[in-house]
């Protein structure tokens, strides 16, 4: 089995990439299950809250990063870049010992987005903070959703059938790749 942290980077409550994850995990290959994890109540990043003991969400998204053998990050796009507060997440999960948990890690992205170039620049924005981590991100596929607001129903549910069968294959694809080590 191979098992993937799913991880929206949107607060949002009808979020786009959190409709986008909840597919993935309903809808993934047979042999990968998706953990399918927001960053609701992760605070801003505070090295003298961090003192006072890492706060309990950061420490359950460490957790559940260590368990996994990927991860697949669903990021909006903010003024063609990340979302900081998505940023603010990692930046979270990292610190202290959090970064051994990233090296070597398979990383890939995804990303939904109501314009018209899907989260093309959030996805590319990303890329160095990756590498600073020391993971590995995957190149043999890219999955940007635009105009999404015509593919998702007034609950935030995916409901494109096409959308959804290219989100099936880039999860297959991902865990395929992550199955090779």
């Amino acid at each position: 089995m191979t098992r993937i942290l799913g991880l929206s980077g949107s607060l949002r409550r009808k979020s786009f990439n959190t409709g986008l994850l909840h597919a993935a995990a309903a809808h993934a290959p047979d042999g990968v299950e998706i953990d399918a994890r927001t960053i609701h109540g992760v605070p801003l990043y505070d090295a003298d809250l961090e003192a006072e003991g890492t706060p309990q969400p950061v420490l359950d998204l460490r957790a559940a990063l260590a368990e996994a053998d990927g991860l697949l990050m669903f990021t909006p796009e903010y003024n063609n870049s990340v979302p900081g507060v998505f940023k603010n997440a990692i930046d979270w999960m990292s610190s202290g010992d959090g970064a051994a948990l990233f090296k070597g890690k398979s990383v890939a992205l995804i990303g939904a987005s109501p314009g018209g170039f899907g989260t093309i620049l959030s996805q590319n924005a990303w890329l160095p903070v990756l590498r600073t981590l020391g993971t590995r991100p995957w190149f043999e596929g890219r999955l940007l959703v635009s105009k999404a607001a015509g593919l998702f129903d007034d609950e935030g549910r995916l409901s494109d059938a096409a959308t959804r069968d290219r989100l099936v294959t880039f999860v297959r694809g991902f865990a395929e790749q992550i199955a090779k080590g």
